[in-house]
Formats: structure tokens, C-alpha cells, sequence
């Protein structure tokens, strides 16, 4: 279960940076009005997954600089985008009315498509369990984490929501999401077509999208590639990928990451890629989210003596109510994936147990999976 699990997040993780950088791909080619077609944007995208990779190589100040940059960067346009909307002249509260539950897709055995779109809202939260592993590279006391993790969600919670506001209210759902503006880039779509602005849609899109599609590419890069360097570290993946260059940077797992992402470029369809995606990711958070509580439930459970420095309020009851929830939202994701999605799912899956049975076979028969618990290092 814990290779499993923890191929589940890396494989969610690593369905991030294609689709991001066809995202960027697509914002700089109709910003600059080339109007280029999907074959011809996929070698930008190309050359910004190398870009990145070898970026990623470099020592880790500079990755982090550099995604620290792009988040406060989107972060302060994507606020101040939101405070011009409110202010307009053109928002009103009224048209949010009935757009809570409004869908332009049909319902699944019954099950409202809304419910499944709230189930999918589990992407923006995804990333988040990255954060202690932020804390343990920066200068953030350790012993902190919890406020860490906690200040993160609550900060981007409340962005999330008043920068959703404040564009919910600029039209009616259906007008919102009218003609390509429900392909991506809505936002920018409606401040062009809605307010009549043209300047200011370009800067939001340097500065928040740019900036946000940065911050999210270079974050996730680095987190897959340091998952994959601690599951070798824990005899989950050969100890090749635990070797690092000069600057102590992972080798293996970068090329790996790489190589995968460029994989699933060459795959990617011109209409449906980043609900594909998107959709993806929310299924591969949601079933690692729901095995990890699975596993915090039988370890509670199986050894009650192991004592954690930040405990649960609530015990065992809030870790099974939680279970519950996360196989609930792992279960309604399934029912908002696309052809695509599942495709690209079974890939993803059918590296890791090709993976996973090269460790059967041939690794763990030499030598164990080593954890660290509060009994010391175990072998399994």
C-alpha cells in the first residue's frame, strides 16, 4: 500500500507539468495574436519542460527563488485583478444566482454533475502536502510545519474564494464560460469581451497566469522529483534514483520526469487536453489522499503507542470521518473523467506496477523497504 500510495501522488504530480506548460504555451502564442495551432504550440511547450529540467538540475536556491517569485507575483496581480472586477461597474450579485448549481453536463446515475464538480475542487487544494518538504529545504522551523501547513490552506482558501466571487459576479455562469472562454483562460476571455479592457487582461496574464502557471510547474517538478529520490531512499524505487549531481540535485528522477512529461506532450488531444488533466489530477489526489488515510487509520489502529508531535484533535473518529470523505471524492472523480483522463491513468499506473514488480522480483528479494518509526527503523 505505501508504494501504491506513493505512486499515486508522484503519478498526480507528474501530470502537472505537460499540462502546464501547454497552458503557457497556448497564453504566450494568443497573447502575441500568432494564433498558432495545437502541433505547432507543442514544441514551445517542449522547450519549456527543458527549461525546466535543467533549471531543476541547479542547486535548489534557485528553483525556490524562482517559484517564490512567481507565487507572490500571481498572488498580489490575481488580488488586485479581483479588486478592478468587484469595482467594474459591470459586477452584480445577481448573477451568481442559480450559477452554484449550474452545469452544462449531464447528471451520472443520478448524481447531480454538480456534485462531481465538487469533488474536482480537490485540485486546487492538491500540492499542499508538499509543504513540509518546503519547510525542511527553507529556514522555517520545523516544529512549526503545522503552521505552515495550516497558514497555506487558509491563505489560498480565502484567495480561492474571493478571487471566484469577484468573477462570478462579472455575468451569468453560461455567458462566463460562452464560446472558448470554457477552454481555458476565462478570465481573461470575459475582461476582453465583457469590460471592453485590453491592456490590463495581458498584464493579469503575465502576471498572475504566467507568474501562477510558473510558480505550479517549477513546485510540482521539484516535489516529484524529490518523491521519487525518498522512495529510493526507502527501497520503494531502485537506488538509482538516489543518486544526485554536484549541486545534490536527484539525476535519475529528473530525467525520468522529463522523459515521461515529454511522453505524454506527444499524447496530449487539441480539444480535450486540459480537462483531461485537470480531471486526472483531481482522481490521482483524491485515491492517494484516500490511501493515505487509510493508512493513518490501520497505523493508529495497529500500533496505538506511536505518538505523533502533532497530533489529531479528534483521534481516530476524525481520521475515519476524513477516510470517508476522501473515498467519497475519489469515488465521484471517477465519474467526471473523460476518455482521455483514464488513457492517461493507465499509463500512469502501468509504470508504477512495471515499477513495482521490477522491486518484487527482483529488489525486494535482496533487501527490504526501511521506514522510520517511533520504534526505530523497521524493514519490511
Amino acid at each position: 500500500m505505501g508504494f501504491f500510495a506513493s505512486w499515486l501522488i508522484t503519478a498526480a504530480w507528474i501530470a502537472v507539468p505537460p499540462a502546464v506548460v501547454m497552458a503557457i504555451a497556448t497564453w504566450i502564442s494568443r497573447t502575441v495574436g500568432l494564433d498558432l495551432t495545437f502541433a505547432t504550440t507543442m514544441p514551445i511547450g517542449v522547450c519549456i519542460l527543458v527549461f525546466v529540467f535543467f533549471l531543476s538540475l541547479q542547486d535548489v536556491k534557485v528553483l525556490v527563488k524562482a517559484q517564490a517569485l512567481c507565487l507572490f507575483v500571481n498572488i498580489v496581480a490575481t488580488i488586485v485583478t479581483g479588486v478592478l472586477i468587484l469595482f467594474s461597474g459591470h459586477w452584480s450579485i445577481q448573477n451568481m444566482s442559480g450559477g452554484m448549481f449550474w452545469s452544462g453536463l449531464e447528471s451520472v446515475y443520478g448524481i447531480p454533475p454538480w456534485v462531481i464538480g465538487l469533488a474536482l475542487l480537490i485540485t486546487p487544494y492538491f500540492g499542499f502536502e508538499t509543504v513540509p518538504q518546503m519547510v525542511e529545504e527553507g529556514d522555517f522551523p520545523i516544529k512549526d510545519s503545522k503552521k505552515a501547513i495550516c497558514g497555506s490552506i487558509i491563505t489560498c482558501g480565502a484567495i480561492y474564494t474571493f478571487f471566484y466571487f469577484c468573477v462570478a459576479g462579472l455575468d451569468s455562469v453560461p455567458n462566463l464560460l460562452a464560446g472558448d472562454a470554457a477552454n481555458g483562460f476565462m478570465t481573461i476571455i470575459n475582461m476582453e469581451r465583457t469590460l471592453g479592457w485590453a491592456a490590463w487582461p495581458v498584464a493579469y496574464g503575465f502576471f498572475s497566469v504566467l507568474m501562477g502557471l510558473g510558480a505550479s510547474i517549477l513546485g510540482f517538478w521539484m516535489s516529484t522529483v524529490r518523491m521519487l529520490y525518498s522512495m529510493s531512499e526507502k527501497n520503494f524505487l531502485p537506488s538509482s534514483f538516489s543518486r544526485v549531481n554536484k549541486h545534490r540535485q536527484p539525476i535519475l528522477p529528473n530525467v525520468f520526469l522529463l522523459a515521461i512529461s515529454l511522453v505524454f506532450l506527444l499524447l496530449m488531444n487539441a480539444t480535450t487536453f486540459m480537462n483531461d488533466f485537470f480531471n486526472l489530477m483531481s482522481f490521482g489526489c483524491a485515491c492517494a489522499y484516500a490511501l493515505t488515510m487509510v493508512s493513518a487509520v490501520r497505523i493508529c489502529w495497529l500500533h496505538p503507542r506511536w505518538k505523533s508531535p502533532n497530533p489529531v484533535r479528534g483521534g481516530n473518529a476524525l481520521r475515519i470521518l476524513a477516510m470517508c470523505v476522501m473515498v467519497a471524492i475519489a469515488f465521484f472523480c471517477t465519474l467526471g473523467q473523460g476518455t482521455g483522463s483514464w488513457i492517461s491513468f493507465g499509463v500512469y499506473l502501468g509504470v508504477g506496477v512495471l515499477l513495482w514488480l521490477y522491486m518484487v522480483l527482483v529488489r525486494w528479494r535482496h533487501s527490504k523497504v526501511v521506514i522510520e518509526t517511533p520504534d526505530g527503523i523497521q524493514e519490511f
